[in-house]
């Protein structure tokens, strides 16, 4: 039998055949020396019946491990997840044209992100600026861009905010994990306010955004309970409210936001696992989303290898257990939901597939639709908007 390699390379000598309602989709990696991943891959997906072409490789990168693109320009902006890039301390994000037609990425050029592991990159609505967390940086970048998409270097001090650990060390806090700043994502939420979700000081930061001149300042932070770890944040299609990811205790939070004082209050709090699940060693939380139909939301369980699903309650924050569906693929880091919102496609980093799961319009639960494709380590899905 070819290996999973073997068998990438050989489909990307293969023409792309498509047909009418295929979309393209793209696959973030980690290009391990273990992983025999050589970069950004891209299949199509037919969100009518939930098929995958068989991937090919879109073009090579260096850890991958986030991508996002820009709203207006066929441009796709990935992180460089390292410790240092050129010889100085730091990652990268590397932004890539797209081929619509293949899917196929051509690089234009890499910039700093000022911090190492950068693990989460946004664009902003406008694709004025591109955003990174610096995971081992502690950090959140800001890189401005030009009209034709392409990177601005980061902006001596103001485009770079270190988060600053002032807090008082408490037994709950987890040791390894949280003994210093760890950004784990960025979201832009309006033209002018990014919010990021920082694992090691288990806060939610806000930052002023100044698009104009690709700078950022700190202003605000919501800090959560000892130990949740939070990170990664998603809103509600309406605005006013939004849930939390916590990696470390396996929970999301719910938070309601008020756009005037671009405040996040907490709400609710709900575990992703089902109570009988008692042992968790080995077990985190890592993505997170809301259907666009706003009735919904999903997490994704790592150890436990599940989905967790979520009715949401009335125009609450509340969240109604429907229950996990296993993801038939170990260590589900990442997923997304397709355009149309009928399938939700799975990332499973250490199994090395991509899983097909049917997501019932009534109910919002997941089923398995046997659709399976070979990815080396992947870690991200994306979707062009």
């Amino acid at each position: 039998m070819p290996s999973m390699r073997a068998a990438c390379l050989a489909a990307a000598l293969v023409p792309m055949i498509t047909n009418a309602a295929e979309v393209p989709v793209w696959f973030g990696t980690y290009t391990t020396s273990t992983s025999g991943s050589e970069g950004i891959y891209v299949s199509r997906f037919d969100p009518e019946n939930g098929t995958l072409t068989p991937p090919r490789l879109a073009g090579p990168a260096t850890n991958p491990s986030f991508l996002a693109f820009h709203p207006r320009l066929p441009m796709l902006y990935a992180v460089s997840e390292i410790e240092t890039a050129d010889g100085i301390p730091g990652g990268a994000v590397e932004a890539f044209a797209v081929d619509e037609t293949t899917g196929a990425l051509a690089s234009r050029g890499a910039e700093s992100t000022g911090g190492a592991g950068p693990c989460h990159v946004t664009v902003d609505a406008q694709g004025r600026v591109v955003l990174a967390a610096n995971y081992g940086g502690g950090s959140v970048a800001c890189l401005g861009l030009t009209e034709d998409g392409l990177l601005r270097p980061l902006v001596t001090g103001s485009g770079l905010v270190r988060h600053r650990d002032d807090r008082v060390w408490t037994q709950g806090s987890v040791a390894g994990r949280q003994d210093k700043p760890h950004a784990h994502s960025v979201d832009v939420v309006d033209d002018r306010v990014v919010v990021s979700c920082d694992l090691g000081l288990n806060r939610i930061l806000m930052h002023r955004l100044d698009p104009e001149t690709a700078t950022l300042e700190a202003f605000r932070a919501e800090t959560l309970l000892h130990g949740r770890g939070p990170r990664h944040l998603a809103f509600h299609p309406h605005g006013s409210r939004a849930w939390c990811v916590n990696e470390l205790d396996l929970s999301v939070t719910g938070f309601t936001f008020d756009p005037r004082l671009c405040w996040l209050t907490e709400a609710s709090h709900h575990s992703t696992l089902p109570p009988d699940v008692t042992d968790r060693t080995g077990f985190s939380c890592a993505e997170i989303a809301v259907h666009p139909d706003g009735r919904f939301v999903y997490a994704s369980n790592r150890g436990h290898d599940s989905i967790a699903m979520f009715r949401i309650v009335d125009d609450t924050t509340d969240l109604e257990w429907l229950g996990t569906e296993p993801t038939r693929a170990k260590t589900p880091r990442h997923f997304a939901i397709a355009p149309g919102g009928r399938f939700l496609l799975v990332a499973g980093q250490a199994a090395n597939l991509v899983n097909v799961f049917a997501i019932d319009a009534d109910t919002g639960r997941l089923s398995f639709t046997g659709t399976s494709v070979a990815v080396p380590s992947p870690v991200c899905i994306a979707f062009r908007p």
